[in-house]
């Protein structure tokens, strides 16, 4: 074998891995990577999700690390944070040449116009003056706002948000099968099956439910008082927009201690931790630094509202926009809660949830801990690895490398197609237990009075005994709450309950 046919074979880098050796990266790992050798095409499905693709060597751009931006946005998709490192350090006269060697390709014009939005700064080349307009995201690809004509480079910008914070979330498999399912409407279907008086009982329940789920996920037992403030303010939760920083502020002094209210973002790095051992943290996240918070928030909430106006998928828009908050925690208390409670507000006010009724999401995180936790490490894990910190005797942590880049253009995919699937088994199971246990439980109220006429709160409590019990009231709880009640009556009692929790 000749040396040259032996170099053919060679398997090399190309696209974002090639850029990323090239000019030596500390980035987030990209959901694909391409190599190019030998003479088969091949897409290997790698076991943490990641597709490796392999190109023949016809495909090879060569040396020149520019020809790799296009290989890169033409087979590898848009990664706006590596895009961005490449950009802060190829030179720019290069890059200029590179471009006006041809103005008119659709990948070197999405490359210019991406450069310009980045960084600020206008390169010296003449504005475009013929040609069609092109898509900066492919519709097919990616979920994709209004477009935002841009003449210079006769582009169409329909990302989701700006240069300050920016969200990409792919078309995969994954998500068009679950937006084909339709689970607005699914849930809607539902409901119908119930009266409607039934369903305005039941409304109450479920915010109750939801609530306690919430502070539950966080190992959370809060107090009656608690419960109600919260609760109540999931009842507002599809009349108003909280998205903005006013309402974001107020949200936390509503449903944390008083003592620990926000009057502004965080001044301070946090981090999400726990103790394993003595003065020994486990990090599981670590937060922007205090200096980048408000640039971030900002473009969070110009995000969300460019999602509102181009009417997004609803649940596209949330998981972008409630998971990119608490990613960016940027309260000292209560970011957990007000995540969840941004998911319902989005969802609520752009009509995915019916009317006066809330999905009991988070009910289907708690019993679905392992997957939340998977949602949320989807995005926080790869960030520890890039992350330089020191954590003192006392739990300050202080950040010493720039990390702001890494919570601007997150790829929520994964993310959205998680709260798909915690909307799927809340609208198939958690709402349908729920409204069928409220159901039995109104069918054995009423079998109850008919054996004794007792108080409402009464019977409540001698059902509640009942389940706790595998269906029967034990003899301690017979003497001690139910003494004036014969056995006779117990044992008719106990058998309306099994009827029906069978």
């Amino acid at each position: 074998m000749t040396k040259n046919s032996k170099r053919s074979d060679t398997v090399r880098s190309a696209g974002y891995s090639f850029l990323i050796q090239q000019f030596d990266l500390q980035v987030l790992l990209h959901w694909r990577a391409s190599e190019v050798g030998g003479s088969k095409h091949q897409k290997i499905v790698e076991t943490d999700g990641c597709i490796r693709e392999v190109f023949p060597n016809s495909y090879w751009p060569g040396e020149e690390r520019l020809n790799h931006l296009e290989f890169a946005l033409k087979y590898d998709g848009i990664n706006l944070e590596i895009l961005s490192e490449v950009f802060s350090k190829a030179d720019v006269k290069e890059l200029v040449s590179w471009i006006i060697a041809k103005p008119q390709g659709q990948y070197t014009r999405r490359i210019w116009y991406l450069y310009e939005w980045m960084t600020g700064k206008r390169l010296q080349i003449d504005n475009l003056t013929k040609g069609n307009y092109i898509d900066l995201l492919n519709k097919d690809e990616y979920y994709t706002a209004q477009d935002m004509m841009v003449r210079r480079q006769r582009i169409r910008d329909n990302m989701l948000g700006n240069s300050n914070f920016c969200p990409l979330v792919r078309r995969t498999e994954t998500m068009l099968t679950f937006e084909s399912s339709d689970l607005s409407k699914r849930g809607r279907n539902i409901l119908a099956d119930y009266p409607a008086e039934f369903i305005k009982r039941a409304i109450s329940y479920l915010y109750t439910k939801e609530t306690k789920a919430s502070f539950a996920i966080e190992h959370i037992t809060p107090n009656a008082s608690r419960t109600e403030r919260f609760a109540s303010l999931l009842q507002i939760a599809e009349k108003d927009d909280f998205v903005s920083k006013d309402s974001l502020v107020d949200l936390q002094c509503r449903i944390v201690d008083p003592r620990y209210a926000n009057k502004d973002y965080r001044d301070n790095q946090n981090y999400v931790g726990e103790t394993v051992a003595w003065r020994q943290e486990k990090i599981h996240h670590i937060s922007p630094r205090p200096e980048d918070l408000k640039d971030l928030m900002d473009g969070l909430i110009l995000s969300h509202q460019q999602m509102d106006r181009s009417q997004v998928h609803p649940v596209v828009h949330a998981a972008a926009i409630a998971f990119g908050f608490v990613f960016l925690h940027p309260f000292n208390d209560g970011n957990g809660r007000i995540h969840r409670f941004l998911l319902h507000n989005i969802l609520a006010r752009r009509d995915f949830t019916p009317e006066g009724l809330i999905f009991p999401i988070s009910a289907a995180m708690l019993n679905n801990l392992d997957a939340y936790d998977a949602a949320l490490e989807s995005f926080s894990k790869p960030l520890m690895q890039l992350i330089n910190y020191a954590l003192d005797e006392d739990g300050q942590m202080t950040v010493n490398n720039q990390t702001v880049l890494y919570y601007r253009y997150p790829d929520m995919t994964a993310i959205a197609e998680a709260l798909f699937g915690f909307i799927q088994v809340t609208i198939e199971k958690e709402l349908v237990e729920e409204l069928n246990f409220l159901e039995n439980y109104d069918v054995t109220k009423r079998a109850i009075q008919e054996i004794i006429d007792m108080p409402d709160q009464r019977i409540d409590l001698f059902i509640r005994f009942c389940l706790q019990n595998n269906g029967v009231i034990s003899s301690k709880k017979h003497k001690s709450h139910f003494s004036e009640l014969t056995d006779d009556e117990i044992e008719k009692m106990q058998t309306a309950i099994q009827k029906t929790y069978h």
